[in-house]
């Protein structure tokens, strides 16, 4: 990477980030296709003070993660439609000084689902967890994939109660929420699983957000956690035949959309997993 005063700046914000490979996939994504780009990882408390920076020195763009996903909305000029609707940012686009909010979590979520086969219309979702990553990813589907239903579950039930009232009032679709106790009979009509909590993240191995036995072969299990690589959900649902896609892919599809909007180019995402792998594999 041959770095000079004609390279562009992306970088990561939020806090902390050293434990992010995002670094890894971007900058062998811009490498792969020989483009004067770097990108760096910050952490920033003074998240106003950043926003002025990025404006101010002319960064390209910016990843956004924990915790300013949601706090980042006000400092930001312009909201794409479909952040706007989910209420938090995770890419930000500087425009000539005019900084764009975007979400691409929900739409990388989308791409997994569809990229490995999963054909939404007319099918019950089953989604674990209501927090950031699920509402960027029930949005998408509600307004994009064009479910039967989407039911969420979560520890805290007036969370998924908040989420799937939101829903329905903004996009339409059919959703509800449900309890945890509900999940094995929930499953038992259902064609998609997504697991967008944390559970089973490093280092809690040992854990799965659901029990082996509520599995079924005709399910398509989507863990979003990525470390480690396979989780014990996904191992589960193998072994009862179920048909597994594993967290790095929305990892690295996000990557690939934010690398788009920066760049206006087409990501090489056969690098980008690589690179992913290797650097989770790595940690």
């Amino acid at each position: 990477m041959k770095i000079n005063s004609r390279t562009k700046l992306c970088i990561l914000i939020g806090d902390p980030v050293e434990h992010s490979v995002s670094p890894e996939i971007h900058n062998s994504a811009f490498q792969a296709l020989g483009l004067n780009y770097v990108y760096l990882a910050f952490p920033v408390k003074r998240l106003k003070e950043a926003l002025q920076g990025i404006r101010g020195l002319g960064i390209r763009g910016a990843s956004v993660t924990i915790p300013h996903k949601e706090s980042i909305i006000p400092y930001l000029d312009e909201l794409d439609e479909l952040a706007k609707k989910i209420g938090a940012v995770n890419t930000v686009l500087n425009d000539n000084g005019k900084l764009i909010g975007y979400n691409t979590d929900g739409e990388s979520a989308y791409l997994s689902l569809i990229k490995n086969g999963a054909r939404l219309e007319g099918k019950k979702v089953v989604v674990l967890g209501a927090g950031g990553a699920s509402r960027s990813i029930t949005f998408t589907l509600a307004v994009k994939g064009k479910a039967q239903e989407i039911v969420i579950l979560d520890v805290i039930e007036e969370r998924s109660e908040k989420l799937a009232k939101e829903l329905v009032e903004k996009t339409g679709a059919k959703v509800r929420s449900e309890l945890r106790e509900n999940l094995k009979q929930e499953l038992e009509q259902a064609k998609i699983l997504v697991n967008a909590s944390p559970v089973g993240m490093f280092p809690k191995l040992k854990d799965s957000p659901v029990p082996k036995e509520y599995l079924h072969k005709g399910l398509i299990v989507f863990d979003i956690v990525y470390n480690p690589f396979q989780t014990l959900l996904l191992k589960f649902a193998k072994e009862k035949g179920a048909k597994t896609i594993a967290g790095i892919e929305m990892l690295v599809r996000q990557a690939g959309e934010q690398f788009r909007l920066w760049t206006n180019k087409k990501p090489p995402l056969k690098v980008m997993f690589q690179v992913g792998r290797r650097a989770i594999l790595g940690r």
